[in-house]
């Protein structure tokens, strides 16, 4: 009887931990910027919470949960509104290339993010050699991002914890009990802990966009970018095509991948009313290449001995979804196909992402 009692203790406890610091996270996430911009009116007025689940694919593997909110601010620029941006954002955009130019559009995001990755067997609580580490990614970040005519620039900035700090493991478990699925049984063999610090630079352009006068149209987004840091150190390139009626005039839709945030719900009139804002539908297609040269979660940690596998140098991701803009509102849901990541990998995999803006 003991020792069922300790197992539910255990339980206890590591609910509570897990209760308590996500509070302390989303407290410091919503009460910091709301209290630090207090002088100024609506600076963050998007708030946008992505989801991303292998469920939808029908597994329970490799890249298995990943979850965001962010909080943005509209694009003005600084004719449209002198200052609409938090006074300690302008020092650190004047000094970043690309997004500094004073007549852009310029917006800023604030982000909080968990990923979680597992291998392919969770029943086993032995270290599975051939497959990939159990590990959690917990960050912070804060986006910089400029329009000027058909160009966005982003420039993003990470810092966080990967190892048992992330709390990946009691997300996990909690969220299994909830739903009355069994735990993963291996996470005492994830990642050690490490401090994670990331600086990732997109670059989107929108063309060869076209609408009829009934609003059927079509654009294409192609991208390029990098990512460097103890996370992750890889170049990026890829496209967004989109069909559809009454595209909005944005940068597309967005998995969870830095130079996708501050994509808000709807474009500002000068009016500022919803109601003039037509509702749009659209179907799209994106397809991103990655040269790999770091992964953490395939390499293992940086400074300590841990569980590694032989990575892939090169990866694509495929993504098909449809994405609806109805006035305040933005939402969108796709899959994505993404080819093997390491050289023990068994098969593909397919993940799902749901994705809801709102501005207020």
């Amino acid at each position: 009887m003991q020792r069922p009692l300790r197992r539910q203790l255990t339980s206890c406890v590591q609910y509570l931990n897990l209760k308590i610091t996500l509070l302390a996270i989303l407290t410091f996430f919503f009460l910091l910027p709301s209290s630090a911009f207090a002088e100024k009116e609506n600076v963050f007025d998007t708030f946008t919470l992505y989801w991303e689940n292998d469920t939808f694919g029908g597994t329970d593997s490799n890249y298995t949960n990943g979850i965001k909110l962010s909080w943005s601010t509209p694009y003005l620029a600084n004719n449209q509104k002198d200052g609409h941006l938090p006074d300690w954002s302008y020092p650190i955009i004047h000094q970043l290339p690309f997004v500094k130019n004073p007549t852009a559009r310029r917006a800023i995001s604030l982000s909080l993010g968990q990923l979680m990755f597992t291998p392919d067997d969770t029943r086993t609580r032995e270290l599975i050699e051939d497959d990939r580490p159990y590990a959690g990614y917990l960050y912070f970040g804060a986006g910089f991002d400029s329009i000027i005519s058909n160009r966005k620039d982003t420039w993003q900035f990470n810092v966080g914890v990967v190892g048992p700090a992330s709390l990946a493991q009691e997300t996990q478990d909690f969220v299994h009990d909830l739903i009355g699925t069994v735990r993963a049984q291996g996470w005492d063999n994830q990642l050690q802990n490490e401090p994670a610090i990331e600086a990732v630079y997109e670059t989107k352009w929108r063309v060869l966009y076209s609408k009829t006068h009934h609003g059927f149209g079509y654009d294409l987004i192609p991208h390029i970018g990098g990512r460097l840091g103890n996370v992750y150190v890889y170049a990026n390139c890829g496209a967004e095509f989109r069909l559809g009626w009454f595209i909005p005039e944005d940068f597309g839709s967005c998995p969870i991948r830095p130079g996708c945030d501050a994509n808000p719900a709807f474009y500002h009139s000068e009016a500022g009313d919803f109601r003039k804002i037509r509702t749009s539908v659209n179907l799209f297609a994106i397809l991103d290449n990655r040269l790999v040269l770091r992964d953490i979660f395939l390499d293992g940690n940086t400074f300590k001995e841990s569980h590694s596998v032989d990575k892939k140098y090169f990866v694509a991701d495929l993504m098909t979804g449809i994405a609806v803009n109805y006035q305040r509102y933005k939402f969108s849901f796709a899959y994505t196909f993404r080819t093997k990541e390491f050289e023990e990998q068994r098969d593909r995999y397919v993940f799902g992402s749901f994705t809801v803006s709102f501005t207020y």
